[in-house]
């Protein structure tokens, strides 16, 4: 679980592991498309002010299955978290979804801010997202974006550029614009 203190708000992210036969009765509002799949990820969100809890709610997607991780979630005025495939927006304090984008055919790891921008480090694709939610561009290469021993420097943002590593060591370096420089 992550907890995050923004202004007057105590806000937990978790795992949420759904009883289905009493999920809908856990969460004020669940964010999850009616389709014939169950949701690979759920997400719940917890807020508080003065120790009573104000909202609860989840949000889940299909394709590759995720958990909640510091490098999967950015809280500032709003929360903006990788599940699954997608990237759900929700806002502070209601808990409302803003929006929710999917961005890689398989499974978004990380979340990273670049200005009022979004660049996400997806298993097939690698994308860029605008504060709204809207995909501005995105790359994919031979293979998926990591490596077989999944260290932290198989995808690295400098002032500069992006620079991603598939799982064959293929490295890709973007400019912020999409573009392959190297």
């Amino acid at each position: 679980m992550l907890t995050y203190t923004i202004g007057n708000y105590i806000v937990e992210i978790f795992d949420a592991k759904p009883n289905y036969t009493d999920f809908i009765n856990q969460y004020d509002a669940i964010y999850i498309d009616d389709t014939e799949y169950h949701p690979a990820s759920v997400v719940g969100v917890k807020i508080y002010r003065d120790e009573e809890q104000l909202k609860q709610v989840a949000f889940g997607a299909s394709g590759g299955a995720t958990g909640v991780f510091k490098s999967s979630v950015i809280v500032t005025d709003r929360i903006v978290c990788c599940c699954s495939d997608s990237v759900f927006c929700l806002s502070i304090p209601e808990l409302e979804l803003l929006w929710k984008t999917k961005v890689d055919t398989a499974t978004a790891f990380q979340i990273f801010p670049l200005g009022k921008d979004y660049i996400i480090h997806g298993e097939l694709e690698i994308s860029r997202l605008s504060g709204l939610g809207e995909i501005i561009w995105q790359q994919s290469g031979a293979d998926i974006f990591t490596t077989p021993d999944g260290t932290d420097n198989d995808f690295i943002i400098t002032d500069e550029y992006i620079l991603a590593t598939d799982w064959n060591g293929r490295k890709y370096k973007f400019n912020f614009d999409g573009n392959i420089i190297e």
